[in-house]
């Protein structure tokens, strides 16, 4: 369980690999390898830092439309770190859990998210949620058809729909929604991301990019979140 003033759920929008290459000439590659270190440190941090539920916005549905030689990267990458990590994240307690859309991945990518989630099922530490081929609309999307089919079956009335029965249908199901969002590159969206989650969600913004992500950058974004009064629509009590 999380400590007072520290948040139970961050997610992170790790922005900026290609431009931390293109800054040192280095080709895209190298900048989502160096995201990948990234990503291992804020896992680690998070874990000790006694955040209960890491979400990271690693491919976005989005992300197809980059060119196919990079596509292919970011698939080889995801594969390494499966083969590599998953034995080390479970040995440290960590459990996974993959969002999106799986429909359209290649069988041998799907196989490897479902090891991953096998895995460490039992682990009882971290939550690391992936969110990959992971739209956010896209998943609003086919929480609601499944909720239509449902009424076309007549096993549901349109008046017995209501927030929490579309919570259920999403990806994130059984999931607490985020506290703290993070996005790295000084880019101010959320670009799909979590956009049902993140109802009340704290939003900070780190000009740095996300492969110089490191510890004192997380810890000052906690500080910033402990600062922030969370009112859920009402007021504060005097």
């Amino acid at each position: 369980m999380a400590s007072p003033g520290v948040p139970r759920h961050v997610a992170i929008i790790m922005d900026g690999n290609g431009r931390w290459a293109r800054a040192r000439g280095l080709p895209r590659a190298e900048g989502h390898r160096r995201g990948v270190e990234a990503l291992r440190r804020a896992v680690r941090f998070a874990a000790t830092r006694g955040i209960d539920y890491l979400t990271l916005f690693s491919f976005s549905s989005e992300n197809w439309s980059r060119p196919a030689s990079e596509v292919g990267e970011l698939l080889d990458l995801l594969r390494l770190f499966i083969r590599r990590d998953v034995a080390d994240l479970k040995r440290d307690n960590v459990r996974i859990r993959v969002i999106g859309n799986r429909e359209t991945l290649p069988p041998d990518i799907i196989a490897l998210l479902q090891h991953a989630e096998r895995e460490t099922a039992l682990c009882t530490g971290l939550h690391l949620v992936v969110a990959f081929n992971y739209g956010s609309r896209d998943e609003i999307t086919r929480a609601v058809r499944r909720i239509a089919e449902r009424v076309e079956r007549g096993e549901l009335r349109a008046s017995d729909i209501d927030a929490a029965m579309v919570e259920q249908g999403l990806d994130t199901a059984g999931i607490p929604d985020p506290d703290l969002i993070l996005r790295t590159s000084g880019e101010q969206r959320v670009s799909n991301f979590l956009l049902w989650q993140a109802a009340y969600s704290e939003f900070v913004f780190l000009p740095g990019l996300w492969p110089d992500f490191d510890d004192p950058q997380f810890e000052a974004a906690l500080e910033q979140y402990s600062c922030r009064e969370r009112r859920y629509g009402g007021v504060v009590s005097a």
